[in-house]
């Protein structure tokens, strides 16, 4: 009887260190996340260049692509895979020379589901459970990784791995693994911050496009 008692009571330590050290580790990567959003809330402007891969090894796919972005608050200008995008604030003009056409939408910013590229940098403030990850030295830059799963259950993205520069407090990388074995991974080649930008940066000029076919979405 002895013995059994002596065995619960381990087991009973051994849960309580292991949920305390779950615990710390969530209120250590919560930290670190309050951190990079209050660094990001703290510049002016934010130009970014990017590599976006993506890979699944079973369909024997391997695709990379890069792009950039400018930011200033929820105003932005996209350029990803041959498509620009720019959003005045109200509205989201989606640019395709190939097709020379461009679309005009209406996008709600209140609505949680409208994915933006500034809300990319700060998505993880909800909806996710959270614990810090490994750390890994790339070229001479210590690179946190707080690792996120998914809330939602009908969520495709298996888990994200968040790449943060431990000292400066910027984003690094972002992965994300699938459910069905799918693996994207957005890197950060260039971060500038409080450049200065043209008034015009994020207003749309129809005139540049004389012969575009204008789409107009209510």
């Amino acid at each position: 009887m002895q013995n059994k008692n002596t065995f619960k009571n381990l087991l009973f330590i051994t849960f309580l260190i292991l949920s305390s050290t779950s615990q710390a580790q969530d209120k250590n990567a919560k930290a670190l996340l309050d951190q990079v959003t209050n660094k990001i809330k703290s510049y002016s402007s934010i130009i970014i260049d990017f590599k976006y891969s993506l890979s699944n090894t079973k369909e024997n796919i391997n695709q990379d692509s890069k792009g950039n972005v400018i930011l200033k608050g929820n105003q932005y200008v996209l350029n990803f895979m041959g498509v620009t995008k720019i959003f005045d604030g109200k509205k989201t003009y989606t640019i395709v020379p190939e097709d020379e056409e461009v679309t005009i939408s209406k996008v709600n910013e209140n609505d949680n589901g409208a994915v933006t590229p500034s809300k990319m940098l700060t998505f993880f403030n909800s909806g996710y459970k959270y614990t810090l990850d490994e750390q890994t030295n790339i070229k001479g830059r210590k690179i946190q990784y707080v690792k996120l799963i998914p809330n939602n259950s009908k969520d495709q993205r298996k888990e994200i791995l968040l790449g943060i520069d431990s000292q400066t407090k910027n984003i690094y990388n972002l992965i994300e693994i699938g459910r069905k074995g799918t693996k994207t991974t957005l890197t950060v080649n260039s971060f500038k911050t409080n450049q200065p930008l043209s008034k015009n940066q994020f207003t749309f000029v129809q005139s540049k496009y004389p012969n575009y076919y204008i789409n107009k979405l209510d």
